[in-house]
């Protein structure tokens, strides 16, 4: 039996159109679009009809950095994969990309199954898998041919947090030629992590243990300076390079330069570094804590940067890097000792809505909205034209967006599993209303409609944007 959707009356926009434009859904995927009230969009019958009248109707985002259930600092991120991708879903956002982590000694391929078993039968949208590579082998370097031909396409190293995921340059280069003859990416957190643990002790030795420490000994400087030698031995291997969470404006002028020679780098920033800042971190009784991510929060001249650079296509991406811990019985493992804090954000029901207030700011275009948050990261990670855009023979995760609808963001009402909101009691105007994941209804009118185990695992080609 073929079911049959109609949206009738909304504008649709995607990273390159907008069209006052009915759209038809069939089996899960667009079938066809018409410009409304013609006779062709007149024609169309279905079983189920959506109005959008007066509505955006915006192609599902795309979160391609998201951390459900990791391990970290003694304790786990309070999201699952069921909890994660039902808040995601009511944030607009209908695929996310998750990290599997490789233990040291062990294979890629262990990790991999670990995380498929942990997200199997819960997602209530579709999801795939990006690999944490944190100990490079021979092994591993062949296991990581296999993993993109089956759809696992990009590796993430760290150059922070030694005795964890730390890998030194010459693991880093080793990867990096690797992805160059498979075809993956590699991801890159790009912080001077051996530097940082000297000024986390030396810091911690002055009696300085509150959270905003955490973003004074993180020093944007350190966050240049392995943006920069990430960018060399990339450009050593030959191999394509993608910044995650960049943070700092040095590290952004360090991107841009590299664009600018040709290289195929690119950046991710996130909507806690856009709208955020050092005065969070800084927030008395502890509350700081809340904020403690890395790269950390900025100081908010830093703001008009990563703005720039997402207008100037220096900066292709914002995802959320969502990562939460509760503040109570989490965060507060790192009083007295603000390096015991687990380090990370919730953010991934919130991320749709921040980047279209940035719309009514004045920062980005509707259209630009839409490349960062859905086109972009598809065609990045390989998922495009399946998902991120309103195009015949896409899959059908479709949102409808009311413009004018005025919310303030509370952890009162937010569906992620945390016990705080990074964004409590800022006002924003747009809202998801209806959401649909290859057609099915997900969220409807606001009522989550959904069940855990809908969504599915979606393998990946490899990078679109590569010369």
């Amino acid at each position: 039996m073929s079911s049959r959707t109609v949206i009738r009356g909304g504008l649709v926009i995607t990273a390159s159109d907008e069209i006052h434009a009915d759209v038809l859904i069939e089996d899960g995927r667009i079938a066809a679009l018409a410009a409304s009230g013609t006779p062709a969009a007149e024609a169309w019958t279905a079983e189920r009809t959506i109005d959008a009248t007066g509505k955006y109707v915006i192609p599902g985002g795309v979160d391609t950095h998201t951390h459900m259930e990791l391990p970290f600092g003694g304790t786990f991120a309070s999201d699952t994969f069921e909890t994660g991708t039902r808040a995601a879903a009511w944030g607009g956002t209908t695929t996310i990309v998750d990290f599997a982590v490789q233990s040291v000694g062990h294979s890629l391929r262990e990790g991999l199954d670990t995380w498929n078993a942990k997200a199997d039968g819960k997602c209530a949208i579709d999801y795939g898998f990006h690999m944490i590579v944190s100990d490079v082998n021979s092994e591993t370097l062949k296991e990581m041919d296999l993993l993109v031909e089956e759809g696992v396409t990009s590796f993430k190293q760290f150059m922070a947090y030694p005795g964890v995921f730390y890998s030194d340059d010459g693991q880093i280069l080793r990867a990096m030629q690797r992805s160059a003859e498979n075809g993956g990416l590699i991801m890159m957190h790009a912080e001077n992590g051996i530097a940082i643990d000297v000024l986390v002790e030396q810091a911690l030795a002055r009696g300085e243990t509150d959270p905003r420490y955490h973003g004074e000994v993180r020093k944007a400087l350190l966050e240049a300076e392995a943006t920069h030698r990430a960018i060399k031995l990339a450009q050593v291997a030959g191999a394509p390079l993608y910044v995650v969470h960049v943070s700092a404006m040095e590290a952004v002028a360090e991107l841009a330069r590299a664009r600018d020679e040709g290289l195929n780098v690119f950046g991710e920033t996130c909507p806690q570094y856009l709208f955020l800042s050092t005065d969070n971190l800084a927030e008395p009784d502890f509350e700081g804590s809340k904020y403690v991510c890395s790269t950390p929060l900025r100081p908010k001249e830093h703001q008009k940067y990563l703005w720039r650079g997402l207008r100037t296509n220096d900066l292709q991406v914002v995802s959320t890097d969502h990562c939460p811990f509760c503040f109570v019985g989490q965060k507060e493992l790192g009083r007295g000792d603000f390096s015991k804090i687990p380090n990370g954000l919730p953010g991934v029901e919130n991320r749709m809505d921040l980047l279209h207030q940035a719309v009514v700011d004045g920062h980005i275009t509707r259209r630009r909205w839409i490349e960062i948050a859905c086109a972009t990261p598809a065609r990045m990670f390989g998922l495009y034209p399946k998902k991120g855009t309103i195009a015949p023979g896409a899959d059908a995760d479709v949102v409808i967006y009311d413009p004018q609808a005025e919310q303030v963001m509370s952890a009162e009402t937010h569906h992620m599993n945390v016990d705080y909101s990074a964004y409590e009691g800022k006002s924003v105007t747009g809202r998801v209303e209806t959401v649909l994941s290859r057609g099915e209804l997900v969220i409807t009118e606001r009522e989550f409609t959904g069940r855990a185990g809908r969504g599915v695992y979606t393998p990946r080609s490899t990078c679109q944007y590569l010369n």
